[in-house]
């Protein structure tokens, strides 16, 4: 039996996508899914396509650079269209692919627990600090 090197391990690991390792495409992709205005538009267009300023009316905070950067990046990795509608002015639509549709299952659950248990979340902090006060 043949022993490996620690980089072959490593490149073997790579090539079945452990996200463990930092040089994984798999380790850069839940880098990716993990931005907070990722899951946030994900989450919002769960419920069907939208227009841009309905996006950025329904996410509170983000910047038009930000969600002009984020729905680029969505359209690239294939989570989700966007239709042109040649009209005056001209109508921009985004929707969730097959493949963001089920991503968003996953996202919309993580937004729902969080919206559940920021309570406890914040008790917990609370008591944390008085603890480490």
């Amino acid at each position: 039996m043949a022993t490996t090197t620690a980089a072959q391990r490593r490149e073997q690991a790579r090539a079945e996508y452990d996200a463990f390792i930092r040089a994984c495409p798999t380790n850069e992709l839940l880098g990716r899914l993990s931005d907070k205005w990722v899951s946030l538009v994900v989450a919002a267009l769960s419920g069907g396509p939208m227009r841009y300023s309905d996006l950025s009316r329904k996410i509170a905070g983000v910047s038009p650079k930000m969600l002009t950067q984020t729905l680029r990046t969505l359209e690239r990795d294939g989570l989700l269209s966007r239709t042109v509608t040649p009209s005056v002015p001209v109508r921009v639509d985004y929707e969730l692919t097959r493949l963001g549709g089920s991503l968003a299952l996953l996202l919309t659950a993580v937004k729902d627990w969080a919206e559940t248990h920021i309570e406890e979340v914040h008790e917990a902090r609370g008591r944390y600090d008085t603890e480490n006060a």
